[in-house]
């Protein structure tokens, strides 16, 4: 990310931002891809497996949306 900044700051080419961001943003698609797969497949094939304890991950001060695991409301009791 930081060759971005850098090529923003230095006056680069657009074309040269543009190409730098596609590939910054491919090389974590594809982390998140390869990381995701067994647990995909697992799922196809009806494997059960347990997911393992989620971490915070440090982004160089970046916060990342949409990693929040939605949960059901729970039920009100009738007192």
């Amino acid at each position: 990310m930081d060759d971005v900044i850098d090529l923003i700051a230095t006056d680069g080419s657009p074309n040269d931002i543009s190409d730098k961001m596609k590939e910054v943003l491919f090389a974590k698609s594809a982390e998140r891809i390869d990381i995701a797969r067994p647990y995909v497949a697992n799922s196809m094939f009806g494997q059960e497996f347990e997911y393992p304890e989620v971490e915070e991950i440090e982004n160089e001060g970046e916060t990342e949306v949409g990693d929040e695991v939605e949960t059901e409301p729970e039920e009100e009791s009738e007192e």
